[in-house]
């Protein structure tokens, strides 16, 4: 199974029979997402940065709430969360997803802003995470010290990080964003040599958590 990541929370999950593209673009974070086929496209929220299909081909179920879904075999679980937010603002829906796909079980945390409690985490009945991928630029998604904390909870085996500051960003998003640094420095690793894609193989799967730093896909 490959991962490939297009810059902010966008990637492609593919499998020998089924892809996957979590959170696609406009054009409107200064990207151009190249024209990507799907079975299968999860939508964090609705937002321009997060749900445009205008580059999805194929005849993609489109998934943008939570439930329990079951798509070409790929059993997928969303569920409710929220933006970071102020004590005096109404909260902005997040929706979190999962998949069981090829013996993996791979998340994708969207624009999670605030950390989850315990018994949310309870309620996935999620087993062992192989793969995350974690937003880590703060602003209304979660900061280096949440995401870590989010980390610890979830302990997967393999963490991507996601939603911070990178080229390609317009100057609006990348102001609201950190870069992937400060995360690193809080969970305390250094910086990895970024790779093109993630190769997943059973095997391969590191014992302890492992950070995995992708280079934007064009």
């Amino acid at each position: 199974m490959d991962i490939n990541w297009y810059g902010l929370s966008c990637f492609r999950i593919r499998e020998r029979k089924v892809t996957i593209v979590c959170d696609p673009f406009d054009k409107s974070i200064g990207l151009t997402m190249p024209r990507l086929k799907a079975d299968i496209v999860t939508v964090s929220h609705e937002r321009p940065g997060h749900s445009s299909l205008a580059r999805i081909t194929g005849d993609p179920k489109v998934l943008t709430g939570p439930g329990e879904y079951e798509v070409k075999n790929v059993f997928i679980t969303g569920s409710t969360t929220y933006h970071r937010h102020e004590e005096n603002q109404r909260p902005e829906r997040n929706i979190i997803f999962f998949f069981d796909i090829a013996g993996y079980t791979v998340g994708h945390l969207g624009d999670l802003g605030e950390t989850p409690s315990k018994s949310e985490i309870e309620s996935l009945n999620l087993g062992e995470v192989d793969v995350l991928m974690v937003p880590v630029g703060g602003g209304e998604t979660l900061d280096p010290t949440r995401a870590v904390e989010v980390i610890g909870m979830l302990e997967p085996k393999i963490v991507i990080p996601m939603h911070y500051r990178h080229p390609g960003l317009t100057a609006a998003w990348a102001e609201g964003l950190e870069p992937v640094d400060k995360f690193l420095k809080e969970l305390g690793v250094p910086a990895p040599e970024p790779v093109s894609a993630l190769k997943l193989t059973k095997g391969a799967l590191p014992d302890e958590t492992q950070v995995v730093l992708l280079d934007v896909t064009q």
